[in-house]
């Protein structure tokens, strides 16, 4: 049978029910606060066990000292002897990149003749283009090929902007002359160095240098991140 309680009785249940609901405010922030300190304590843990693992791959393999390299005997250093120059390589290198970098690629319908010409590869947006025109970009080494004959041109040409990239440079300068001494007073390597900048995945655009940097006779060449 349902058991009846008496006003009073319930008056005084209420109550005592109402007493406890600070105690169970208390016991849940409780909880909740354990359960953030376990968190903390397991992140802490992954964390260091991260640092472990990462110190461990950059130190490698630790292996013991001969016993007549522990302490109280001169360790024996042998310096590392540089390697050989292998001419074969450097010849095969060399013929790779005049391969690479060819005479008969049209360039003419790549390039983009607004007020001065300009070239963008394809995903490059025409902002880059005109940020490079103005200068946001400082240019941080020249190669000025004044003098230089076709192969030698296209040679040095190859080896600078590979180096550039290596090297991290973002934005460099070509000179190749307005062809101002040459015969017919027509730039002979002109259209040749557009041609081949951009055969070189390095060259993300170009733009014809400003008056103040070499104008018509020199490009102003953004590369991509080394």
């Amino acid at each position: 049978m349902p058991v009846s309680l008496s006003p009073r009785q319930k008056s005084l249940l209420i109550r005592d029910f109402k007493d406890l609901m600070p105690v169970r405010r208390e016991l849940e922030l409780r909880a909740r606060q354990e359960a953030e300190r376990q968190a903390a304590v397991r992140a802490a843990a992954a964390l260091a066990r991260a640092e472990k693992e990462l110190f461990s791959r950059a130190v490698g393999r630790v292996m013991a000292l001969p016993p007549q390299h522990q302490p109280g005997h001169k360790a024996s250093v042998e310096r590392a002897r540089p390697a050989p120059i292998a001419e074969q390589h450097l010849r095969d290198e060399q013929a790779v990149m005049q391969e690479a970098l060819s005479d008969g690629f049209d360039v003419e319908t790549l390039l983009d003749t607004d007020e001065a010409l300009s070239f963008r590869r394809p995903g490059i947006g025409p902002d880059v283009v005109r940020k490079l025109r103005r200068g946001n970009w400082s240019i941080q080494r020249q190669l000025d090929l004044h003098g230089f004959r076709r192969e030698d041109a296209r040679n040095a040409l190859g080896a600078f902007i590979r180096e550039a990239n290596k090297a991290g440079l973002r934005c460099v300068r070509v000179v190749h002359g307005k062809g101002l001494g040459s015969p017919g007073k027509t730039p002979v390597l002109k259209g040749r160095v557009q041609s081949w900048l951009v055969q070189k995945k390095e060259v993300l655009a170009f733009v014809q240098a400003r008056p103040a940097e070499g104008g018509a006779g020199a490009l102003v060449v953004l590369l991509a991140p080394g």
